[in-house]
């Protein structure tokens, strides 16, 4: 479900907050600082590229994950007291963790970039076309591709994906 312009909370059920606790409390070096951020004072930015995801442990004692505009990015709680953020979207976000009485525990600036220093675009009049070329130039759709491109090489990425599922 995207809200625009409101926070989205991911709420975890009680298994997975024991299995939080204990992996984050074994846990010696937190990618997200369990200091909460109004007292650190800083904003730890947590950068990811475009189809790509990114493991992040949770602070001790998160009871929710609230991601600030999914369309850029999502993230899936697990068991294990991680979380796994993944990138939808070019663009900046923030990520929020939460204890049970709603304190913040703490808060990251989420990136989106592009990823791929081997992509070449091709631009002709008004329409962008995009190439992974390492070693051979293939179609690479990215963001901001011409609709007709974009289109016709997602649907035959489809089709062909669509033939190597077992029947």
């Amino acid at each position: 479900m995207i809200s625009h312009g409101r926070l989205h909370p991911r709420r975890l059920t009680r298994p997975v907050l024991i299995a939080t606790a204990v992996a984050a409390s074994l846990s010696v070096g937190l990618v997200l600082s369990t200091i909460p951020a109004s007292a650190a004072g800083e904003v730890e930015t947590v950068t990811v590229n475009l189809d790509h995801a990114r493991v992040i442990r949770l602070p001790e004692k998160t009871q929710t994950v609230v991601i600030g505009n999914p369309i850029i990015a999502d993230v899936a709680v697990q068991k294990n007291g991680v979380m796994i953020v993944t990138a939808k979207s070019f663009g900046e976000t923030n990520l929020i963790a939460l204890d049970s009485g709603g304190n913040l525990l703490a808060e990251s600036r989420v990136v989106v970039r592009a990823g791929r220093d081997s992509v070449v675009t091709v631009q002709r009049g008004m329409d962008r076309e995009s190439y992974a070329c390492a070693p051979a130039c293939q179609p690479a759709i990215q963001l901001g591709d011409s609709t007709k491109f974009f289109s016709e090489t997602g649907s035959q990425t489809t089709v062909r994906n669509s033939l190597a599922v077992p029947k």
